[in-house]
């Protein structure tokens, strides 16, 4: 028997005018995949404090201002049959500070920057690129 579960999770776009070009630091949560930095949501804790953590802990970046971009939510079935639904609150955020470096023992296995322009040709999640073309405005 298949069970179902829900999971609130908060993720930002961060895009740096202050590089020669702007950039967006997609993460890689699964081989050959690419998410948005951000996980789940603490009990207690607010979507964007866990933004803020979250960031941190994925990519060694500090962010700061989330604003909120938007909400999605899906439903998906796992190999083993299980449903999750997964509501996402997206922030676009701007950079503070940090060295950005992949999470050691983590959920992620990669963390880098990429020019806006080269995101087409990469696999990224839908919510990821919806996410992204939002914060440009597109």
């Amino acid at each position: 028997m298949s069970k179902q579960h829900t999971s609130v999770r908060s993720y930002g776009v961060l895009i740096d005018a202050t590089r020669s070009r702007s950039f967006v630091p997609p993460i890689l949560a699964t081989p050959a995949l690419w998410w948005l930095p951000g996980g789940g949501i603490d009990f207690g804790e607010a979507p964007e404090d866990t933004l803020i953590r979250e960031f941190r802990e994925e990519t060694g970046l500090e962010v700061q201002h989330p604003v909120l971009l938007g909400v999605t939510s899906d439903v998906r079935r796992r190999d083993n049959g299980d449903k999750i639904h997964t509501v996402r609150i997206l922030f676009t955020v701007e950079l503070a500070g940090g060295e950005l470096h992949h999470e050691v023992h983590g959920t992620t296995d990669h963390a880098a920057w990429f020019e806006l322009r080269d995101l087409e040709s990469m696999n990224i999640a839908e919510y990821a690129q919806a996410a992204i073309a939002a914060a440009q405005g597109k």
